[in-house]
């Protein structure tokens, strides 16, 4: 096959996406081509698109801003849905070993909507630091009949991370949470997550997650972001790290003490898998519906 169009396939814990190489900005990434691209009948089926471009050829572009010193590449992220997303902590794992195995860069920083963040990629995974949290007020998801008592968090995307006692297994995430649309004006990713396991350094929770834009996922990156500093405030702690369990797999997070309104720098630890590549027939990606 020639002149089509070149594509990866990665996950993360599961979290999976395409990943599109385009450097100089070639590509017309529309959000109708996003969402077919991410169908799992008529595409490839993902729950995001990670596109692969040079920041300096994005400038002017929606939420991206003017490329930093030092920084050659941005991540341009979209959900499932076609509709673009500020971050995602699995997707940025997936796209940094998808540099390091292009030779394009070997960790290092990367440009995001959410602003430049670390990458470091090693034999056994990749981890990313996230930033800062920001926390806010106490809110509540209703899922069927329950409701449950939540937190909102800032993890450059908005979440509602819910501690709760039930078996997160037991819940039905087929339908979207419902949730305080004046708080979350935009939408809003919500976690289930079972009450800290152990101390502070160590402990483990269980996590699932419904993804705006997208549906339940596998994983979460930015969601197990959210469900650690959650279970550590839920247990009296400002920092510590976390293991957490999710459909997909474990992950770890790292989260250095801050104050009331927002957690010190946070880290997260897993594996990024490339399992795939190939190129897109050229006129499906000219008429993807």
């Amino acid at each position: 096959m020639t002149g089509g169009i070149a594509f990866s396939k990665g996950h993360g814990t599961q979290n999976d996406f395409v990943v599109l190489p385009d450097p100089d900005a070639a590509l017309d990434l529309t959000p109708a081509r996003v969402a077919a691209l991410c169908d799992r009948r008529r595409g490839l089926g993902a729950d995001g698109v990670l596109r692969v471009v040079r920041w300096a050829k994005l400038a002017g572009e929606p939420g991206v801003g003017e490329p930093a010193d030092g920084v050659e590449w941005f991540m341009d992220y979209r959900n499932a849905d076609g509709s673009l997303a500020e971050m995602c902590g699995n997707g940025l794992r997936v796209f940094a070993r998808y540099l390091h195995e292009c030779g394009w860069a070997t960790g290092g920083p990367v440009g995001t909507r959410n602003g430049v963040l670390d990458t470091a990629v090693g034999p056994d995974g990749v981890s990313v630091g996230l930033g800062t949290v920001g926390v806010g007020p106490a809110s509540v998801a209703t899922s069927g009949d329950a409701r449950f008592d939540g937190i909102a968090l800032d993890v450059g995307n908005p979440h509602l991370a819910c501690v709760t006692a039930a078996d997160p297994d037991t819940l039905d995430l087929t339908r979207a949470p419902s949730f305080d649309p004046a708080l979350f004006p935009n939408g809003v990713n919500v976690e289930f997550l079972t009450p800290l396991d152990g101390p502070a350094d160590g402990g483990h929770i269980r996590m699932r997650v419904h993804e705006r834009g997208v549906g339940e996922t596998r994983s979460c990156g930015t969601g197990t972001v959210a469900a650690a500093v959650a279970a550590l405030r839920h247990a009296g702690h400002s920092a510590g790290d976390v293991q957490v369990t999710v459909p997909g797999g474990l992950l770890r997070v790292t989260v250095e003490a801050g104050t009331d309104e927002r957690t010190g720098p946070t880290t997260l630890h897993g594996p990024a898998v490339l399992l795939a590549s190939g190129e897109l027939d050229r006129a499906w990606w000219d008429a993807p519906a």
